[in-house]
């Protein structure tokens, strides 16, 4: 019994992280913070494919900073790079970025008002199962049918509980 109850409890204690993540991946948190899904290898070994980052926005940014933009157009995509040339033009900073796999610097430069932020950490290989939740079949497997599950034990429980209660009231 202790085994189902210990597996019990880790598969609740990994709904809820994994319920936590996906709120932090998709909700900015308090102070402007956000969690960011890094699915490429441009920026490896600083940030390893399939890590989650915490970014958050500051005032400036240096050449150095590593900083998460959403590139515009038809697919907003996501990307974190390393600043590695500053230009000011008509007093707007514009950023020349770079992953630190690529051999050359990214093509276009990245003006300020897109900076999402500043990467302050990141966690290594989380990013997959966030991104793998955000999907209709990952979000199925990963909530729904554990929480279907925990629910049908404490269904069974109840049942257990009324079941002992009826036989305690016959004596």
């Amino acid at each position: 019994m202790k085994k189902i109850e210990y597996l019990y409890n880790t598969v609740l204690g990994i709904i809820i992280i994994i319920a936590i993540l996906l709120i932090l991946s998709t909700f900015s948190l308090i102070g402007n913070f956000k969690v960011l899904s890094v699915l490429s290898g441009s920026m490896e070994p600083s940030i390893r494919t399939g890590s989650i980052v915490v970014v958050k926005p500051f005032s400036d940014y240096k050449i150095g900073d590593i900083i998460t933009f959403e590139k515009t157009g038809k697919n907003k995509i996501q990307t974190t790079h390393r600043i590695v040339e500053m230009q000011v033009t008509e007093g707007v900073p514009y950023y020349l970025t770079k992953g630190d796999a690529n051999n050359s610097a990214d093509q276009t430069l990245v003006p300020k008002s897109i900076v999402q932020g500043k990467v302050l950490f990141s966690i290594p290989f989380v990013g997959y199962m966030v991104d793998f939740i955000k999907k209709p079949i990952g979000f199925i497997l990963v909530i729904v049918v554990p929480l279907i599950l925990v629910i049908g034990d404490q269904i069974m429980q109840i049942k257990k509980e009324i079941k002992k209660k009826k036989q305690e009231n016959k004596l």
